[in-house]
């Protein structure tokens, strides 16, 4: 049976919590209104994302009682939020939660930092340790935030971990021009379109907009189904929340037309992988 997902491209203030609590609200009572059964807020949505020396005085805790709101608004939808959580042994992670009927589903903390050009995650944050694909009320789905994405290892792992929707949550700068678009918008467009078509998934992408030190973000969020074919698109540049209707008997389909991940290697993949990390060992890469 079909479900609705909600974009919530939003801009938020940076090192502002109540402000952007309160803004995440005021989406979630539309969404609820709108009949939504999922919305989808994008990389850091709560803090803003060049957060640099604020990150201790903005970092939360899963317990922290201003999440609570969250729990309570998952009991009519579920909610995936952006936060820079705060993990037992004093480290901070860019993160994203899943609440859903009263409870955390979900979390996962980003694998990728980009630390080149203008991006300095590494400098003031962790990496995380895992990448995950898990059950919801929904269907089974996987969380990767921004720079995850831009490494395709990630994407097959959560497939291969029977993800059948994949919720792509960024912070995307616009960095380029072409002739219609940011050069990142149609990285991130061709990025999505190529994974949805080759693994046989939906996939739901939420990018924030706004502007945070001089420094412009895209929007442009839109949701892909398993043919490829784009199901909804928000505009760049401005704020919006886009209702998508999901079915998952396309899943189906796609993987009956195309069956890669039905004949998929995973023995071949571990094989491999484990000489060239040999390898590299020996070598003292």
């Amino acid at each position: 049976m079909s479900y609705q997902i909600t974009l919530a491209q939003i801009s938020p203030t940076l090192g502002d919590l109540d402000r952007n609590a309160a803004l995440h609200r005021a989406v979630l009572d539309d969404a609820i209104a709108a009949g939504s059964d999922l919305v989808v807020f994008p990389e850091l949505s709560l803090t803003g994302y060049f957060a640099k020396d604020l990150v201790d005085e903005i970092a939360l805790k899963l317990d922290d009682p201003r999440l609570d709101a969250f729990r309570q608004a998952s009991s009519r939808i579920d909610i995936v939020v952006g936060l820079i959580l705060a993990d037992r042994g004093q480290l901070l992670h860019v993160a994203s939660v899943y609440f859903s009927r009263g409870e955390v589903v979900h979390v996962h903390r980003k694998a990728y930092l980009p630390t080149y050009g203008m991006f300095e995650e590494a400098r003031f944050l962790a990496p995380g340790n895992a990448l995950r694909a898990f059950d919801t009320r929904l269907g089974r789905m996987a969380i990767l935030i921004c720079e995850d994405v831009w490494h395709p290892s990630s994407v097959g792992v959560v497939c291969a971990d029977g993800a059948d929707v994949l919720l792509v949550v960024a912070a995307s700068p616009a960095r380029g021009f072409d002739s219609d678009r940011p050069a990142s918008a149609r990285v991130y467009e061709d990025m999505n379109r190529l994974y949805a078509e080759l693994f046989g998934i939906h996939v739901v992408f939420c990018n924030r907009v706004g502007f945070e030190d001089g420094i412009g973000f895209w929007g442009g969020s839109e949701a892909i189904d398993p043919f490829g074919v784009r199901l909804a698109k928000a505009p760049y540049f401005e704020t919006a929340q886009v209702t998508v209707s999901i079915d998952p008997a396309a899943q189906r389909r796609a993987r009956l037309v195309t069956p890669l991940w039905r004949d998929e290697r995973l023995d071949l993949t571990h094989t491999e992988l484990s000489r060239i990390i040999g390898e590299r060992r020996e070598a003292g890469r």
